[in-house]
């Protein structure tokens, strides 16, 4: 079947039209996809070729608009844009105004202001180096309005130059700012004047009876995005969430989530063990996403129930599934001893830099020059989400470099780059992440060193040896977990900070690797 199609396709399952059309060459590496293709959730043949031809005009509209490439937008432009998410945001939140925190207004008016002048009467005082408690906070929402730039700009298939992403991003801050402030307006008792008349209806509105809107039904794609931008999950994530939720909708042949039963979601999972998809992977890969986005709409009042609860998939666990091992003394001394020769820098040192850290690989090749530095007189690590995002808030930390480390020549390798990452070579991943691409590299080299244990895992069975070693050199738990990234273990380790220093006396109880 040819994928250029003038006409609806009908779906021989399920009778649904779609749209399908196949994306030109020239753009399929703007587009990201070979096709384009939509459900036009009708079985009515007059309605499918009224829809096709919609459907058809805006798809052409956007590749017309990728093809005319890259533009600059214009204040007016960006804030007209912007417009919709402020009205959105208002909408989103204006039944319960008080109960809206994710966009805190005195925090909101430091999003992407200018930093605060020095006042150098106070040099060299605490208060001159202190740091704004907010700073965090600030750059997260910054952040934040630059994702949903990009989202913005890529539904109506815009391609900005990276100034106007930016005016994009301001102008969606102030729009968000403008709205939350009306919504603590709001909170306080002030009437919104565009829905005055549903708070305060008046007696003549009482007294006849109005017909009910009609409800818009809730697809998956609205669950996906609100779920995604409230709890900004990782890319990679929300890739495979959204992969799994559109295998489910094209198995079901409409995209209502309000439609949808524990029935619908049984019949899919018993079509995934009949194409011979392990437990695990229905369970973990499947059913896990369609859950935890429906419970997201439940939980926002989008969906009345979760069909999704209502289905589970046993696993059970085999003999050989004992999870991932630490490298053992011998194991180790292999690998860091094969490093020392090779001419990839990737090949050269990240395996060094966790083996002496417990950090992660995706941490080690999104470092910076600038995140080796050093602190409190001791040379560090600095893992910092401005590099590339990190798994959780106990991730960013500063790691104090083993003198192992150091006595192999790794400041030389640093001074050598100069400037921006590290490992520059590595090409970022479809997400737009080094460690990606970083963690296949070293997972394939790791076994053709002889290493094909299938417990251990390149990539992560450094975290495990240096817990391992912390327990076999009596290095304090606590400090270790801050080493790791893990979080802490009770509420008493959250209290006070872990110094640098202590970390290193801590870290150099663990004895180089005999590599000589």
């Amino acid at each position: 079947m040819p994928l250029t199609m003038a006409r609806p396709w009908k779906h021989p399952k399920t009778g649904i039209f779609w749209l399908r059309r196949a994306v030109p060459d020239d753009l399929r590496a703007l587009v990201g996809k070979r096709e384009e293709k939509r459900s036009l959730q009708t079985r009515d043949p007059s309605e499918a070729r009224r829809l096709h031809a919609l459907a058809m005009a805006e798809v052409e509209g956007r590749w017309k608009t990728l093809r005319e490439g890259s533009r600059s937008l214009s204040e007016r432009e960006a804030n007209e844009m912007a417009r919709d998410v402020h009205d959105a945001w208002l909408d989103r939140h204006r039944d319960e105004p008080s109960q809206q925190t994710d966009w805190p207004v005195a925090i909101g008016r430091k999003v992407f202001a200018p930093p605060a002048p020095l006042d150098m009467a106070k040099y060299g005082t605490p208060e001159f180096w202190s740091i704004d408690p907010d700073e965090f906070r600030v750059r997260n929402l910054e952040e934040w309005c630059r994702g949903y730039a990009d989202y913005v700009l890529k539904g109506r298939g815009l391609i900005v130059d990276e100034s106007s992403r930016l005016k994009l991003a301001k102008a969606i801050a102030l729009a968000v700012q403008r709205a939350s402030e009306m919504l603590v307006r709001l909170s306080q008792g002030e009437i919104d004047a565009s829905s005055q008349s549903a708070m305060y209806p008046s007696r003549v509105v009482q007294s006849e009876a109005l017909p009910a809107s009609p409800k818009k039904p809730v697809t998956f794609d609205d669950l996906v995005k609100g779920w995604s931008a409230e709890k900004k999950p990782a890319q990679k994530t929300v890739y495979e969430w959204s992969r799994a939720v559109r295998a489910f909708t094209d198995f079901l042949g409409h995209t209502d989530a309000g439609r949808v039963t524990p029935d619908n979601i049984q019949a899919w999972k018993e079509a995934l063990i009949a194409q011979g998809l392990t437990a695990k992977t229905i369970r973990d890969g499947k059913l896990v996403a369609l859950r935890s986005i429906m419970q997201w709409g439940k939980a926002n009042r989008r969906l009345s129930d979760n069909p999704a609860e209502h289905v589970s998939m046993d696993v059970k666990r085999k003999a050989s599934d004992r999870g991932v091992r630490s490298f053992t003394e011998d194991e180790a001394t292999i690998i860091l001893k094969a490093a020392l020769s090779e001419a990839n820098p990737v090949l050269r040192w990240v395996p060094w830099l966790c083996a002496y850290s417990g950090a992660r690989v995706s941490e080690v090749c999104q470092l910076r020059v600038e995140d080796v530095r050093k602190i409190e007189g001791i040379w560090c690590m600095k893992l910092d989400p401005e590099a590339g995002s990190l798994k959780t808030l106990g991730s960013e930390r500063a790691v104090p470099l083993h003198q192992a480390v150091i006595d192999s020549g790794f400041l030389t390798y640093v001074d050598g780059v100069k400037l921006g990452p590290l490992f520059a070579k590595l090409s970022p991943d479809k997400f737009g992440k080094r460690g990606g691409n970083g963690t296949k590299m070293i997972g394939r080299w790791v076994r053709g060193l002889g290493l094909t244990d299938e417990r251990l895992a390149p990539a992560h069975s450094w975290r495990h040896r240096m817990k391992t070693l912390g327990r076999r050199f009596k290095m304090s738990p606590d400090i270790v977990n801050a080493i790791t990234g893990h979080g802490t273990r009770t509420v008493a380790d959250a209290y006070g900070e872990y110094e640098v220093k202590t970390m290193y006396e801590e870290l150099m109880k663990i004895p180089p690797a005999p590599v000589d």
